[in-house]
């Protein structure tokens, strides 16, 4: 029998198959005989011609990549026949045998078949080598450098992170649900898909927008949706066949405690999101990039020809699993309603928030939750916190310093965009004790650096207040990207001045920015502007889901709050007063990057747990780890409380793991001396001293006691929606009417609702 039953998928957007997916599948066979993919490879049985048959890869090529002709999708064929032999090949040589050595030695050997500039090769040794010197020449020379460089990125990261797979299977260890997410995009290999679905539509994405946040987005939700709806109909062969312990039903099961099924309606909820986040990104955040970049024409189409490419990957996909014999599909069902009943195309997807299935009410649910709710003062679990926290003995005159400088730059001063009353009151500052907060994050900084890093978190916070007041209450995104861009410039890498600061936040920026940048070199002052950048970058976010009145996809959130946090900003301020752990080579290894993601997320949802009160009752603030869990499952304020406790203990029993045993693992594989090793372990140390004193700051600052909110958020008559006192910009006369024209008038239809519903404290 099969383990659970499987749930109701959304896919509003019907699969297509190639015409020459015959062609496909002969040239694939051919070509797999002639790598030597049926015979035996050191005693191990891979595959046979029925293993190839049975799978049809080339049926999966077909319905993922509906478009191109017979020679692009014979290539494209080519190259998911080599790594899904590939993923087969690793399981029975190295994560059978669990041979990690031998693992080791396999994966780097195969980043010499992938030369960027089409240079020699080393003579293949097995079938999976030969296969990546024969499909390489083929591939890259139609593709720009930048391509090139982001698909060599993504394969190296596929086959890489195999061993991260082949470790947790040796030590019998199940990720936590984030560092799931995280590693199944690299382990999975959808970023891979996505390199070749610009190949197959013919259309690069541009260099200058690749990076940004809204392509980056569309990347990882159609990763995440792949390997999530992947996990499903294969958690039967991998958990229970084949022993596999990456498995999103798994991850479930393990850290929510529940049955098989439940564990699979979780993911499946969880493929929803990300499917719907998917498309929020293409129609909200698309039109924005474009305009703001003045991407030409033909960029502009390149973008949305590989936007569609992904879209017909996710449907051709899901086609393919309820299809291939190598998954578990009986029972299963796509929607209710007969797609010969169904429209399609542009401006009709709204039919499908009236259908019957459970998952297409997701979508409006994010929309409809009231902003204000009278929750009161939260009752805090216990955090699991292994660090003491120490404090720097020049905390006193750090406080009178912070104090005397937030004057001075103005945080106290009228602001005209809020009817000429301050963001902040000088109690305020007092109460905040940002200084605390710095002492224990850093408790070895000089005087300076002590007094540098607390006007650095109060400049931090005060933007995190300033942006939702005065561009989110005004619904003005224009204004907050504006604010963003002017910011920049008071951050030059060069000698060049500052323009004339026009209000607090610049003012302050401007002297930070002085103070720290002066002693820095060229490349430090880019990653601190860069840091400071995606940060504010984060602001506008927030910003963007505020006038949408859109509670984010938990997966959005997580990584997105990494950047509202200030993480980044006050972890490259350490860096950089600290100076570098290695070579950067060794700075982007997967272990040190999970020991900072891994604080960074502690002490993010430490902060959503204390500001829970002040953001849901007195903000009316979304952006909160505690209201995006409760909109996901649906549940109470206490039970999000404790999924964000459990999400946080997972994320600091990781960063002791990887403390405790990569970081040694890092050493002996890389041979590291001992200076390197040394001061590898002081920055963890660092950390653990960021992460105690984030909690200790937490439990003593005044910025989220209960007397306190009630005296900052005076008077305290009940707060009114910030949306709904605002009249839609869109007048009736401009707004689009007739069929499939609806969805134009969904938000204010969401304001009306939340206003009807918004609960007053």
């Amino acid at each position: 029998m099969q383990p659970f039953d499987l749930p109701d998928f959304y896919m509003p957007y019907p699969a297509r198959l190639n015409p020459h997916v015959d062609i496909a599948r002969a040239h694939t066979r051919n070509w797999a005989e002639a790598m030597g993919y049926f015979e035996p490879q050191g005693g191990h049985h891979i595959w046979d011609e029925t293993d190839l048959e049975k799978h049809d890869y080339g049926l999966l090529c077909a319905y993922t990549h509906p478009d191109c002709d017979s020679q692009e999708l014979s290539l494209i064929t080519d190259w998911y026949v080599w790594v899904f032999y590939f993923d087969d090949h690793f399981l029975e040589l190295f994560k059978r045998t669990r041979d990690t050595e031998g693992a080791r030695q396999y994966l780097d050997r195969l980043r010499a078949f992938m030369p960027l500039d089409g240079g020699p090769m080393p003579e293949p040794t097995n079938p999976v080598q030969r296969g990546l010197a024969d499909l390489w020449p083929r591939t890259v020379p139609t593709m720009p450098m930048d391509w090139r460089r982001r698909f060599v990125e993504t394969t190296t990261a596929l086959l890489e992170e195999s061993r991260w797979e082949l470790t947790n299977i040796t030590e019998g260890r199940i990720a936590n649900p984030i560092e799931y997410i995280e590693m199944r995009r690299k382990v999975g290999g959808a970023p891979w898909s996505a390199n070749l679905v610009e190949h197959a539509v013919r259309a690069a994405v541009p260099a200058d927008l690749a990076a940004t946040r809204p392509l980056e987005v569309l990347r990882d939700t159609f990763a995440d949706a792949v390997h999530l709806r992947n996990d499903i109909f294969s958690y039967e062969r991998e958990v229970r066949d084949e022993g596999e312990n990456a498995n999103a039903i798994l991850v479930a099961e393990n850290f929510f405690g529940c049955a098989t099924q439940r564990a699979a309606d979780i993911v499946n909820d969880l493929l929803t999101s990300r499917l719907q986040q998917f498309e929020h990104t293409a129609l909200t955040e698309l039109p924005m990039l474009f305009a703001e970049h003045a991407t030409a024409p033909h960029d502009q189409a390149a973008v949305l020809a590989y936007a569609k490419g992904l879209q017909d990957w996710q449907s051709g996909g899901h086609e393919w699993h309820m299809r291939s014999s190598r998954y578990m599909n009986k029972g299963a069902t796509t929607d209710p309603l007969p797609r010969l009943f169904k429209p399609i195309g542009l401006g009709t997807s709204a039919v499908y928030l009236f259908a019957p299935v459970v998952p297409g009410a997701s979508r409006i649910k994010s929309f409809l939750r009231p902003r204000f709710e009278n929750v009161g003062p939260t009752a805090l679990p216990d955090l699991y916190l292994p660090y003491q926290v120490r404090l720097s003995p020049f905390l006193d005159s750090a406080r009178e310093n912070l104090l005397a400088w937030g004057n001075r730059v103005g945080f106290h001063g009228p602001v005209p965009e809020l009817g000429g009353r301050a963001l902040w009151r000088p109690v305020d500052l007092v109460e905040f004790d940002f200084a605390l907060c710095s002492a224990g994050l850093d408790p070895d900084a000089t005087p300076a650096e002590l007094d540098l890093s607390a006007d650095w978190l109060a400049w931090g916070t005060y933007v995190d207040d300033y942006y939702p007041q005065v561009f989110g209450r005004r619904r003005d995104i224009i204004a907050a990207k504006s604010q963003g861009k002017r910011l920049s410039e008071f951050m030059p890498l060069d000698t060049t001045g500052f323009p004339p600061a026009a209000n607090a936040v610049e003012r302050a920026l401007a002297d930070l920015w002085h103070r720290t940048a002066a002693t820095l070199a060229h490349e430090q002052k880019t990653e601190l502007r860069s840091a400071v950048m995606a940060f504010l970058e984060g602001c506008e976010w927030e910003v963007a889901n505020d006038i949408t009145g859109r509670i984010p996809d938990p997966v959005d959130y997580v990584e997105m709050r990494r950047r509202t946090f200030g993480s980044d900003l006050t972890m490259a301020l350490s860096r950089l007063s600290h100076g570098q752990l290695a070579a950067p080579e060794l700075s982007r290894a997967r272990t040190l990057s999970d020991l900072e993601h891994t604080a960074s997320d502690y002490a993010t949802m430490v902060n959503d747990l204390f500001s829970y009160q002040k953001e849901t009752q007195y903000e009316g603030d979304f952006h909160n780890a505690v209201r995006v869990m409760q909109n996901f499952f649906d549940c109470g304020p206490q039970d999000g409380v404790a999924i964000v406790n459990d999400l946080l203990t997972a994320r600091m029993q990781q960063f002791e793991r990887i403390v405790g045993s990569e970081l040694p693992a890092l050493y002996r594989e890389y041979d590291l001396g001992k200076d390197v090793r040394d001061s590898i372990d002081r920055r963890a140390a660092e950390l653990q001293d960021w992460l105690a004193g984030v909690v200790h700051w937490h439990r003593s600052t005044g910025r989220y006691k209960e007397p306190q909110l009630a005296d900052r958020y005076r008077p305290a008559a009940a707060p009114v929606d910030p949306m709904a006192e605002i009249p839609s910009p869109t007048p009736a006369y401009t707004r689009p009417s007739g069929i499939g024209t609806g969805a134009a008038r969904i938000d204010g239809l969401c304001r009306s609702l939340r206003a009807r519903q918004t609960v007053s404290p």
